[in-house]
């Protein structure tokens, strides 16, 4: 079993990487955020599950160790497969599930490609009581929450994803001086140079 993989990136794609670890290169299929955020020739930790076919060997990756078990949660859900669970993380983060989870809201769900209606309240059905919504008080940054709001809502704008969106914000805002953190147009230039020029947006 393959659980982690931390060497250098050879090649990054929209929805994989390939990471040379001792020699030999790896390719990891992951999120739209660490699609985007990977730079070749930089080194790159990766949590990783490795999926069995009769016909293939698949590795997938992720940045937290959150995400890669709420992936093996998604994969217990009847009619969720490895590229449906990685669409769902795609989209959403670990917080926003367990908050649909915990309210019960499918619609969330709904929205990533590949996860229909029914499917949609099974995960909501099959997660509850394995997951849970953050508490208040947890982790914040200093910035107004109508300045991430609007950052968030300019990225989503340009065409990233929502979780893509959010992460991003999130890391800028924690590196952004306090001047930065009230001024948007400051923290989309710093969130958009995080991101890459080069890289397109990812739409659900």
């Amino acid at each position: 079993m393959i659980s982690s993989l931390h060497g250098v990136v050879l090649h990054a794609a929209s929805d994989q990487v390939v990471i040379e670890v001792g020699g030999v290169g790896f390719s990891v299929a992951v999120p739209a955020d660490v699609a985007h955020t990977a730079r070749v020739g930089e080194r790159l930790q990766l949590h990783t599950s490795l999926i069995v076919r009769e016909d293939s060997l698949s590795l997938f990756g992720f940045a937290e160790r959150d995400e890669l078990e709420i992936f093996g949660l998604l994969l217990g859900v009847t009619g969720v497969g490895p590229k449906s669970a990685l669409g769902v993380l795609s989209h959403l983060t670990v917080d926003q599930i367990a908050e649909a989870v915990t309210a019960e809201d499918d619609a969330p769900f709904r929205r990533v490609s590949g996860i229909g209606p029914k499917t949609a309240k099974l995960i909501v059905l099959q997660l509850a009581g394995k997951v849970h919504a953050p508490t208040p008080g947890g982790r914040s940054t200093t910035a107004a929450p109508d300045v991430t709001d609007q950052v968030t809502a300019a990225l989503v704008g340009l065409g990233w994803s929502e979780k893509v969106a959010v992460e991003a914000a999130a890391k800028t805002i924690e590196e952004a001086s306090e001047a930065e953190r009230t001024s948007v147009p400051a923290l989309l230039r710093r969130t958009l140079a995080l991101l890459g020029p080069a890289q397109g947006g990812t739409r659900g």
